[in-house]
């Protein structure tokens, strides 16, 4: 049972974790460079560099062992990480952050839905109306990029929950008990490698340099380990709720930072997928609360 201490622990560590994401956006637009090639390569470097400090600390000199315990699972969960991880960064170059965003965000509703149609798992009703709106707020995005180069942004972001969905099926069809941080470590080291001979000459300058390692350390690992550490004090739930507030800071930073303000047809898209989301996520809270009491 956790203590309210507990809790206002978990909602900090998860509230700190979104801000880490949702600055993925003002870094990006403040950089010279605009080729999405180098910029992942050296995200997933300074990334992958880190993880490396981080599991040798916590592992000593068992990281190779840690690799090997999660099996060809692991391997698949870190390459289907790399390609999300690479979509994010392709999708900032052709289209708005806040699109990206939400795109990303219909990450739950493509689980659902995979588990629904490969593993027989059964989905709420409540779940399925709100992927319908969600959706809905989808297709009214493309439309609305049909007239520019944003709908090519839009398709890379769709890759985001697609890998996510097929991650979850692989998880739970193989029961694979999975340490995420040697998963994550992998996808670095797989997004650096794919990336290599796109984003050669590797050149840049020494300010995006900079703020491409505060993506790969700050934005990216530090994120997600603040996400780990918030897990066993919420509810599956909660974290996703809270997980929201990465597109509301994601989108606001980008509109008063940069002056990146979302067409009118995407805030009415965007917004039909963030209700969804919210109502979808509160009504499956106060179900897990009911239960537990």
């Amino acid at each position: 049972m956790r203590t309210p201490a507990e809790h206002r622990k978990g909602i900090a560590l998860m509230v700190g974790a979104t801000l880490c994401w949702a600055s993925a956006g003002v870094l990006v637009r403040n950089m010279e460079v605009h080729d999405g090639w180098k910029i992942t390569f050296w995200r997933s470097f300074f990334m992958t560099v880190f993880m490396l400090l981080v599991l040798a600390y916590r592992y000593g000199g068992g990281i190779g062992l840690r690799i090997r315990a999660m099996g060809w699972p692991g391997v698949v969960t870190g390459m289907l990480f790399a390609g999300m991880m690479i979509s994010f960064i392709l999708a900032l170059s052709l289209t708005t952050v806040a699109n990206v965003l939400v795109v990303g965000s219909i990450s739950p509703f493509v689980a659902a839905l995979c588990g629904y149609l490969f593993l027989g798992e059964k989905v709420a009703p409540r779940t399925w109306f709100a992927m319908t709106v969600a959706i809905g707020g989808i297709v009214i995005m493309f439309f609305d990029a049909l007239s520019g180069s944003g709908w090519a942004g839009n398709l890379v972001a769709l890759c985001i929950p697609i890998g996510f969905g097929a991650n979850i099926v692989l998880l739970r069809k193989h029961r694979a008990n999975v340490d995420m941080m040697p998963s994550v470590l992998l996808a670095g080291i797989f997004s650096t490698l794919i990336a290599l001979p796109f984003a050669l000459p590797l050149a840049v300058s020494v300010a995006d340099l900079g703020l491409i390692s505060v993506m790969g350390v700050l934005q990216l690992a530090i994120g997600l380990l603040l996400m780990m550490a918030a897990v066993p004090y919420l509810a599956s739930a909660e974290i996703g709720l809270l997980s929201i507030m990465e597109i509301v800071f994601g989108t606001l930073s980008v509109w008063i930072f940069i002056g990146e303000r979302p067409s009118q047809a995407a805030l009415v898209g965007g917004g039909m997928v963030v209700a969804a989301l919210i109502v979808n996520e509160i009504a499956g809270l106060r179900q897990s609360l009911a239960v537990s009491t």
